[in-house]
């Protein structure tokens, strides 16, 4: 893959790669980080990946693994008192972007891949490096926590205090 298929390819995914690695570490600043270090990544490794068919795939799961490291070490870092709430992008519905901010890590990251970047459970499946089966499992217990998550939102006098 030449300089310019690269660009062309990462220039159709940025907005992507910039969602998946915001849903994982809800933190702009360190989302363009995450893509950075992914994009730096894959332009070194470029020639290991052996199909090109899979270059959104395979990007994407460097991004996920660069994500990941970042949260490592920010689990080292001294914690900050107050951590400021997530925002949402200026496009997004509110209520579900916060809905799935809330999502355990875990759950996020496949209901974003899934719902929001249109990838296919097994795709999903094989970036997570999990069985097919715990993808929907995940995706299903992600839909039943928004939906009440949402229906409560809808009727604040149902919260549990």
């Amino acid at each position: 893959m030449n300089s310019i298929e690269f660009s062309d390819h990462v220039l159709e995914m940025e907005p992507m790669l910039y969602r998946v690695a915001y849903s994982l570490l809800l933190n702009r600043t360190d989302s363009a980080d995450a893509v950075q270090e992914a994009l730096l990544k894959a332009w070194e490794k470029r020639r290991q990946l052996k199909e090109e068919a899979y270059f959104r795939t395979w990007l994407t799961r460097i991004l996920i693994n660069e994500c990941y490291a970042m949260l490592r070490r920010r689990k080292r870092a001294l914690p900050l008192t107050e951590l400021p709430e997530p925002a949402a992008p200026p496009d997004a519905d509110r209520e579900l972007h916060d809905a799935i901010a809330h999502l355990d890590r875990k759950l996020r990251l496949p209901v974003v891949l899934h719902y929001m970047e249109g990838y296919s459970v097994s795709e999903v499946a094989e970036m997570l490096r999990l069985p097919t089966g715990t993808i929907k499992s995940q995706l299903f217990k992600a839909r039943k926590l928004l939906r009440l998550e949402l229906a409560d939102e809808d009727h604040p006098e149902r919260r549990k205090s």
